[in-house]
């Protein structure tokens, strides 16, 4: 099966519709769900001389940010959505 490779007017399209000063962010590891911060934007050549765009992370230790958002990967159909356990009463002192 063939990847499609999202291009640089479609990335343009989708980001048109957010704030222009919204924080750009990668989510990454479908796995095991992490945010980075974008810090570079290259453009390059690949293997076979086409131009590609490449997004990159930052090299300072605050660049992963932590766990992405539940709602995110759910998004993103890296997660199931979960719910929460129903809540069982309290026992009380006397064991009941």
């Amino acid at each position: 099966m063939a990847h499609t490779e999202m291009t640089v007017d479609e990335l343009i399209d989708l980001l048109s519709g957010c704030d222009g000063r919204t924080p750009v962010r990668l989510a990454m590891n479908p796995f095991f769900p992490m945010a980075h911060r974008l810090a570079q934007v290259v453009q390059a050549t690949d293997e076979i001389e086409q131009p590609v765009v490449y997004l990159a992370e930052g090299r300072e230790a605050d660049t992963q940010l932590g766990h992405l958002p539940p709602e995110v990967a759910v998004t993103l159909a890296w997660q199931a959505p979960v719910q929460a356990p129903p809540r069982r009463p309290r026992r009380t002192a006397c064991g009941s």
